[in-house]
């Protein structure tokens, strides 16, 4: 075990020495945010790192670690933010950049408070996406016509646990004034455009 701890001392330090610019991004199904961060990666040459991704990734791969997540999800178990947070480390420093938007994590606070205990970084800020349940309905409706987990049901379910589970991160982050909050419920093209804003280093000395 000893040597696992230290493997993973090792990637806080190597990570914490980058001093990485960690942008969270957040908002519910629907919201557009996939398109978006493609659109800053491009931009503003980030790197884009889903959580559900990784942890996708991990499994298909065949290892221990990705057994272990396979056999929780399968028993219906959340998977331990530590195992997350580790793969996300991990991507962090295997990708030779410092500049990272964080994609569907944290998703509640206990995800978030691991994050900061674990890898000693506190997030430049959180990207909210916001967008009303009924524009995110219709979205995923027309997205997906035909396809059963996109059933008017499902969609209502799952903006609940969105946001009964990621409000309370954007509300701990809003009260550091660490929240940029992006109405998403316009076109594709004016969402990006209030975006830009954001990320334009003009705008940054201009806010602090």
């Amino acid at each position: 075990m000893g040597t696992v701890d230290v493997a993973n001392k090792d990637i806080t330090a190597s990570l914490a020495d980058k001093k990485p610019k960690v942008v969270f991004v957040l908002g519910g199904p629907g919201s557009g945010k996939g398109t978006q961060c493609a659109n800053i990666v491009e931009h503003f040459h980030y790197t884009h790192l889903s959580a559900g991704d990784l942890l996708r990734a991990e499994i298909k791969s065949g290892s221990e670690n990705g057994t272990m997540i396979q056999n929780m999800i399968k028993e219906g178990k959340i998977v331990p933010s530590e195992v997350t947070i580790k793969l996300l480390q991990k991507a962090m420093l295997e990708s030779g950049n410092d500049k990272f938007l964080i994609d569907g994590f944290p998703r509640n606070e206990e995800n978030r408070a691991a994050f900061e205990a674990v890898t000693k970084i506190e997030p430049e800020f959180v990207l909210f996406f916001n967008c009303p349940e009924e524009e995110m309905e219709r979205r995923l409706l027309s997205r997906n016509q035909g396809r059963e987990d996109d059933n008017i049901e499902t969609i209502r379910k799952r903006f609940k646990v969105f946001l009964e589970s990621s409000l309370p991160v954007i509300e701990y982050y809003r009260a550091k004034g660490k929240v940029q909050e992006i109405d998403a419920a316009k076109p594709v093209g004016e969402v990006f455009e209030a975006v830009k804003v954001v990320f334009t280093p003009k705008a940054e000395k201009v806010a602090a």
